[in-house]
């Protein structure tokens, strides 16, 4: 029997600008629609780094040239534009990839609103670098302008910080399993998920923060009951001692395994070690789910066992 798998496709699978995305997502298409091919029900999610970014400075540059006539974009803004055209490319390369196999199967975007505590403590502690490189005078005008907060970033100029609070819900879920339960390919929580809190009556409004896009992808998974996880990366399975000679890569572990090794600093903030955390809170939701981290290319080869890093109890 098929299962239902939860994707998220790391930035590799999108390209740096608008050239490079139309040319990965036609593989990454081939990938996803393998899964498909072998009775899956797939969701996809995805990041959006450079997007988000590119579509910000560009609305920033909009209203540096007439800021009579253009407002500044809140970063929410941003990311639901970032979803609408990830989501236009890769659907049409799913929709194109699975009939050119013969399978009809309708495939949507679902512009996604994703829950977050606006008391979580990671808006009083910014860390999440977003958007261009900047000189020291135009950070200093944006802090003095704009209220924002910016940091050196390795030496290569300064850059604004935002929040990355963690996920609470998926705001559309009902929508998102609705299409799924009707045998549609679903691309949803992009770039993490706008980010949203609840106000006054029913109001959601927009937080200017950016979700990790691996925990949005488990809470998704969660709450779709799905069977798996796969967080597609750019190494194929997870290694402890990473570039170093005793380096070794992992076929399965144990979530307490993998706490162990997160508690030696075994995987880098920002890189694996998001990617694991959401991966063993997945596969401790309930027994007999299971996380599996992998390369995009070897998604159908790691389903079947054959390659990857399988996270279980």
């Amino acid at each position: 029997m098929g299962k239902r798998i939860v994707v998220a496709l790391g930035g590799n699978a999108l390209g740096n600008n608008l050239p490079e995305q139309m040319a990965a997502v036609k593989q990454t298409a081939r990938a996803i629609a393998d899964l498909i091919e072998g009775g899956n029900e797939v969701v996809v999610a995805h990041g959006n780094g450079p997007q988000v970014g590119m579509i910000q400075k560009a609305m920033a540059e909009l209203t540096r040239s007439d800021p009579e006539k253009y407002i500044p974009c809140p970063l929410s803004v941003c990311v639901a534009m970032s979803q609408g055209y990830i989501g236009y490319d890769l659907q049409n390369a799913l929709r194109e990839e699975l009939l050119d196999r013969g399978i009809d199967k309708g495939v949507a975007t679902v512009l996604t609103q994703v829950e977050v505590d606006p008391k979580d403590p990671a808006f009083a502690h910014p860390t999440k670098p977003i958007g261009a490189f900047m000189t020291k005078e135009e950070a200093d005008a944006l802090v003095r302008e704009r209220d924002y907060q910016v940091i050196e970033d390795a030496g290569r100029g300064y850059r604004r910080v935002v929040a990355s609070p963690r996920p609470v819900s998926v705001i559309e879920l009902d929508t998102i399993r609705a299409l799924v339960e009707s045998d549609h390919v679903v691309v949803a929580c992009g770039g993490g998920g706008i980010p949203v809190f609840k106000t006054e009556g029913h109001h959601l409004k927009g937080a200017a923060a950016v979700i990790d896009k691996d925990f949005a992808s488990e809470v998704l998974a969660e709450e779709l009951n799905a069977d798996v996880l796969i967080i597609l990366t750019a190494v194929e399975k997870v290694a402890v001692n990473f570039g170093k000679p005793d380096q070794k890569w992992l076929d399965g572990l144990t979530p307490e395994e993998a706490r162990k090794y997160m508690d030696e600093g075994q995987f880098a903030p920002g890189s694996m070690l998001p990617k694991v955390q959401a991966a063993v809170k997945f596969a401790e939701s309930r027994p007999g789910r299971q996380a599996l981290i992998t390369l995009l290319e070897r998604a159908k080869a790691g389903i079947a066992g054959e390659t990857g890093t399988t996270i279980a109890l």
